[in-house]
């Protein structure tokens, strides 16, 4: 069984974006990207959001791109050689291979995935996140805390949700990135 994974860059606010949709006081630098490759590695399918796919799909192309570095190159082709699915309804077409899109988000659908994949998933994009979080799939959350305030913007979690999380991994970088991973706390515990 697969798990579903919710990852993306944070500002110290809780942020994936600030007000204006800029996300650019986040990207990672070599040290993080050479993580998140590793980290991703076994990951079978992403599943996106139109938004969060159509920012994606630079991967595509990036490989192709001179003078790339070794850890693009290596993502470029790690994500290349994913299975995608895009929740949308007003994409008619992907622009990547591998890619299906999917007209409305199905909870039932994206359990038995989970279910029947020998590799994780990840939901990536905080509106779509969001509705994978309040159906209880969301099996692991992992936050790339960068060392910025933006003051608003579209946060990594949604509002109207309560989490018992238990932290189980954290790493600091050189640039002041902090990776931490929190697995949902059993509610029997």
């Amino acid at each position: 069984m697969g798990r579903l994974i919710y990852s993306m860059i944070t500002s110290l606010d809780g942020y994936v974006s600030d007000r204006e949709g800029r996300f650019g006081w986040g990207a990672p630098d070599r040290e993080v990207h050479e993580f998140v490759n590793e980290q991703f590695a076994g990951v079978g399918t992403y599943l996106y959001g139109r938004a969060m796919y159509e920012t994606m799909s630079y991967w595509e192309t990036a490989d192709r791109e001179p003078g790339q570095d070794p850890f693009i190159l290596d993502y470029a082709r790690q994500w290349q050689g994913t299975d995608k699915i895009v929740y949308s309804t007003s994409l008619d077409h992907a622009d990547s291979t591998r890619t299906t899109i999917v007209r409305s988000f199905d909870p039932g659908e994206v359990g038995r995935l989970k279910a029947e994949s020998d590799r994780d998933l990840t939901v990536d994009g905080p509106t779509l996140a969001a509705q994978a979080i309040r159906a209880g799939l969301v099996d692991e959350y992992q936050l790339f805390v960068a060392p910025a305030v933006v003051g608003g913007g579209r946060r990594f979690f949604p509002d109207d949700v309560e989490l018992d999380l238990e932290l189980v991994d954290e790493r600091r970088f050189g640039n002041g990135v902090v990776h931490l991973r929190y697995i949902p706390r059993d509610p029997r515990s």
